[in-house]
């Protein structure tokens, strides 16, 4: 069901020092303000990604973690086109996508989807189930009219649900159903790439085992690809074959998923994998990282997380780490990997 393959063996998706800001201009109330104050109120710049590069296989699944406010989500809808990156270069299957129009656009636009995190907020409230799952065949004439109840049936099939479902409404279903219509949305147009935006987060604990399995079920049968965005370490560890630790818009740490779990290098996976629950790790205290992760409308300079990590030298203040190979395979940004 997927599209001919190009550039096969290029990287699904490939990001090149990738950057997104966003800024904001001052409203009516803040400008009234400065000029009562005499402080004239400015732009402001939130630098939610900052020069993330990354290669994703075909096939695989790269888990992204970080804590809420770290450019995660950001991130994955950059590589959704959902967010046009500020600089920096998106290659879909080895081409630069700002360069791609005609059949190579429509390609990126159809092979990359997205799965989001809140199904509830992600559906239409007032369309039935048939019209959201049949709605992109429609917009992109991918099936005739008289296809459409037959595939609207099959992706219903295809992520547990049964055809009865058709006529229900988003409200009459429960979150984990909501959600399976909202990978089974994903997945009308054939595509290649799947970003996957918390999407358990907001599901019940007993069914968020479900939803992973379906996730792992897919890959099998349609041999996709994720960026599977998550801040809970066990799904990424379950799901995931690499995993990328992003702290305030920037990659820290990147490696197979058994390295990172065993053999953590930057202190923030340090203290993020410390705090993981362990039934087998009894009366230890919960000792979260010190500190608030800083704004990113005004970045700290040197390594963004040296007014937290308890290793902090001089150097750390001044200088930016670089993302390096410290183990085949294994890629961290930390001065402390130089000493």
């Amino acid at each position: 069901m997927t599209r001919a393959n190009k550039g096969a063996d290029a990287p699904v998706i490939e990001l090149r020092a990738v950057y997104k800001r966003f800024t904001s201009r001052p409203g009516a109330l803040e400008k009234a303000m400065g000029a009562v104050t005499g402080k004239p109120a400015r732009e402001r710049t939130v630098h939610a990604v900052n020069g993330v590069s990354l290669a994703i296989a075909r096939g695989e699944v790269v888990g992204l973690v970080g804590e809420s406010g770290c450019g995660k989500s950001t991130l994955g809808r950059v590589v959704a086109g959902l967010h046009g990156a500020s600089s920096g270069e998106l290659l879909y299957q080895g081409q630069d996508v700002a360069g791609l129009s005609g059949r190579a656009r429509r390609d990126y636009v159809l092979g990359v989807q997205m799965v989001f995190q809140d199904p509830q907020a992600s559906l239409n409230p007032r369309q039935r189930l048939r019209q959201i799952l049949a709605e992109p065949l429609a917009v992109h004439r991918l099936a005739p009219a008289a296809q459409l109840d037959a595939r609207v049936d099959a992706a219903l099939a295809e992520v547990g649900l049964s055809a009865e479902y058709r006529q229900r409404l988003p409200h009459q279903i429960s979150g984990g159903q909501r959600q399976r219509i909202g990978i089974a949305r994903a997945l009308m147009v054939a595509p290649e790439f799947l970003v996957c935006d918390e999407p358990v987060a907001a599901l019940d604990v007993s069914i968020q085992a479900q939803v992973i399995n379906l996730f792992m079920e897919l890959r099998a049968q349609r041999q996709l690809t994720y960026l599977f965005i998550s801040h809970d370490l066990g799904v990424v560890r379950h799901i995931s074959d690499r995993v990328a630790i992003m702290y305030l818009g920037k990659i820290v740490e990147i490696a197979p998923t058994a390295q990172v779990f065993a053999h953590p290098q930057h202190p923030y996976t340090q203290a993020l994998l410390a705090e993981v629950p362990d039934v087998t790790r009894r009366k230890r205290v919960f000792t979260p990282i010190q500190g608030e992760i800083p704004s990113p409308l005004n970045p700290p300079p040197g390594c963004t997380f040296h007014p937290r990590c308890p290793h902090a030298m001089e150097r750390c203040k001044r200088e930016e780490p670089q993302l390096r190979e410290i183990a085949p395979g294994h890629h961290a940004a930390c001065h402390l990997l130089d000493e």
